[in-house]
Formats: C-alpha cells, sequence, structure tokens
C-alpha cells in the first residue's frame, strides 16, 4: 500500500480557530448574524403575547406571537433611548410590549403605540421595534439577523424533504438542559460529528449503538451528518435500550431501525430517534465558552398517555453530553498549549474535516468580498 503524502493528509484547524477573540468576533458576524440560526421550538410560543429571549453576538433577541398568531422577532431595544425592554428569558405581554423605563409601549406587531410626552408632529409610525427575520422549519423557530437574508429554505436544502417522515411540529418538548460548556462552539460540532470516541468515552452509548456502523450523507452546503445502528438488541438510546414509547408514527421500518445526527450550520445539532427527537441549540458566548441548551421532544399521543415516562432517554443523554463537555474542554485547554499543531484526522473522521472546510471556505469567501468592496471605493 503506497504511503500517503503528509502535505495531502487532511488535519484539524490551527489553535487561532478556537483561541484567537478576533477570530471568535468574525465568526460571530459570519455565521450567527449572517446565517439563519435556530432560536428555539414553536410550541415555546403557542399564544399570542408569549415570549421568549435569545441573546446571539451580544444581541437579544424577543423571540413572540402577534395577534393574528404570527411569529413576529424583534432587538429588545426600545426606540426611545435604547434601553432593553425584557429582562425574563421567557414571559407573557398582555396585549402590549411596554419598555420599563419611560412607558414607550408597542403593539404584539411591533408597531409603536404609545409614546408619553412626545414632541408635537411626532410619527408613532417612524419608530416601531427593530424587526428581525423569522421563519419556521417543521416547529423549529429561525431567526436571521442580517438586513436581507436569501430565503431559510435554500439553507436547509434537502432536509425537510429528507426527514419529514418525523412530523417535527406535532412533537412537544418534554425537557430542557441548559449547560455551560468551556469550549469553543467548532469543538462542539466536530464532536459531535464523529463516534470514534465512543468506545472510549461513552460506554452506555457504545453498549447499544455501534459506532461503526450506519452511512454519511455526502457534505452539504448547510448541513453535515448521517446515521448509526441499533446493536445488542436496544431499540432506542436510553439506559437500556428497552423501547417504553411507541415508534412516532410514519417512521419506515427502516428509520425505526437507525438513529440520525445532523448538525445544521451554525448552531442546531438535530438527532432524530425511532420514539423521540433531540436537539441541541449552541450559543457561543466567548473564544472559549458556549452555551447549550438540549431538549428532549416526543409525540403528544405518547406524553397524553397515563404509563408514559421519558427519564430513561434524559438521563442517558444527560450523562452522555456531560461526557462529551468534558472531552470538549479538555480539547480547548489542548489546543491552547503552545505546543499544539494541527494534527492528521482519520479516513473515519470525514465529517469534521468538511466541518472544516465549511469554516475556511466561509472565511475565504469573506475576505474575497471584502477585497472586492475596498477594490469598488
Amino acid at each position: 500500500m503506497p504511503i500517503p503524502d503528509v502535505q495531502s493528509v487532511a488535519t484539524t484547524l490551527p489553535a487561532r480557530y478556537y483561541t484567537d477573540p478576533g477570530v471568535f468576533r468574525d465568526e460571530l458576524e459570519r455565521f450567527f448574524c449572517q446565517d439563519w440560526i435556530c432560536a428555539g421550538r414553536t410550541n415555546q410560543v403557542l399564544k399570542a403575547g408569549d415570549y421568549f429571549l435569545r441573546e446571539v453576538a451580544g444581541e437579544s433577541i424577543i423571540v413572540t406571537r402577534d395577534g393574528n398568531n404570527s411569529l413576529r422577532a424583534f432587538f429588545n431595544v426600545c426606540r426611545h433611548r435604547g434601553t432593553r425592554i425584557c429582562a425574563l428569558d421567557k414571559g407573557h405581554f398582555t396585549g402590549r410590549i411596554q419598555c420599563p423605563y419611560h412607558g414607550w409601549t408597542y403593539g404584539l406587531d411591533g408597531r409603536l403605540m404609545g409614546a408619553p410626552h412626545a414632541h408635537e408632529g411626532f410619527r408613532h409610525e417612524d419608530y416601531p421595534l427593530n424587526p428581525v427575520h423569522v421563519d419556521v422549519w417543521d416547529g423549529h423557530i429561525f431567526i436571521n439577523l442580517s438586513a436581507d437574508p436569501a430565503p431559510l429554505a435554500g439553507q436547509l436544502e434537502d432536509l425537510p424533504r429528507k426527514f419529514r417522515h418525523w412530523q417535527m411540529a406535532e412533537l412537544r418538548t418534554f425537557r430542557s438542559v441548559k449547560y455551560e460548556v468551556k469550549a469553543n462552539w467548532k469543538l462542539i460540532v466536530t464532536n459531535y460529528n464523529e463516534c470514534l470516541h465512543c468506545p472510549i468515552l461513552h460506554p452506555a452509548l457504545s453498549a447499544i449503538s455501534d459506532y461503526l456502523s450506519g452511512e454519511n450523507d455526502p457534505p452539504h452546503r448547510g448541513y453535515i451528518g448521517g446515521s448509526m445502528e441499533f446493536q445488542g438488541g436496544a431499540k432506542t438510546m436510553s439506559k437500556d435500550g428497552k423501547l417504553r414509547r411507541d415508534y412516532l408514527p410514519l417512521l419506515t421500518a427502516d428509520e425505526r431501525s437507525k438513529v440520525y445526527y445532523y448538525a445544521i450550520f451554525p448552531n442546531l445539532l438535530l438527532s432524530l430517534h425511532p420514539d423521540y427527537v433531540m436537539t441541541h441549540m449552541l450559543w457561543p458566548r466567548a473564544v472559549d465558552r458556549t452555551d447549550v441548551i438540549c431538549e428532549l421532544h416526543f409525540h403528544p399521543n405518547a406524553m397524553a398517555k397515563p404509563n408514559f415516562e421519558a427519564d430513561d432517554a434524559v438521563e442517558f443523554w444527560d450523562i452522555t453530553n456531560r461526557e462529551d463537555w468534558a472531552i470538549s474542554e479538555l480539547s480547548q485547554a489542548g489546543i491552547q498549549s503552545r505546543s499544539y499543531k494541527p494534527g492528521p484526522y482519520s479516513r473515519c473522521e470525514s465529517l469534521p474535516h468538511a466541518f472544516d472546510q465549511m469554516v475556511l471556505n466561509r472565511e475565504k469567501l469573506d475576505r474575497e468580498k471584502q477585497a472586492s468592496k475596498k477594490s469598488v471605493r
């Protein structure tokens, strides 16, 4: 067998992509302020006036429903003197959104309704809340902070068709857990997209799922991912692999026999199981710190049964998550060493390498755009 050329071997990224605050700020703008990012689930805002907040790249965003039950998103900034309007992470507006400072009041659609002591000739229509683009895919709410984004459908590509049998819009959130991980957001994505570490790091997971099984999709512009198969008689990912809930209604026999793990750039990790769906949303806070919100979603018919239980899955994934967060933090610590140099990926790590290439390609594209703007000037 010929020895591969060292120069052609795929390697991990240089340290600056995980340790340089300047690179981190650029990535926040490039990915989290220009792309569609997953903010939550439609079942978090069931009624007009329900709201929750998301913080991204230093911006606080309100996600709510207006009087017509349409989803809305706004910058959490009053148009009077710039005060943040909402302080609580979630709640309910009683028909209006009011700034706690001087009482400027907005409708649920963002229109300015009241501005106490405004000057003569003041035009309320000139001062609505600053809107944020919002769209929905199968129960997942996406927001986009850019001025004129391309449609969400283009970023998702073929995922709506690929995952239609899970009917995710019908599912309801059973448990939500927030983790604070002392690692760069990209390390969490790359860890999620390979399971070579599973026999060493995840003994419980490895007992019920074959880490070398399944198939990976060819890398796409907006996502990477693939499947893994059960083993040892397991039927689902839980503490013992036993199926305690009905299969999701429309799944085929083949879909019931696998778990599907997909990273939808930049911040949604989507895990599709035979009887539930799990999501991770990544919220970068610093170059070496990321908040992760993990949620498990089940079919409402299953949740309505008097004998419904889901702690088997919740506890299993809490253990697995904490194992992943701990190793991601060790990766962050090691990469910060002056001795770190990019290391070679194995032939089984094509998805992490594809993610790295996407990061580099987006960086290159941005530099070319900036150079083009300067040449025009």
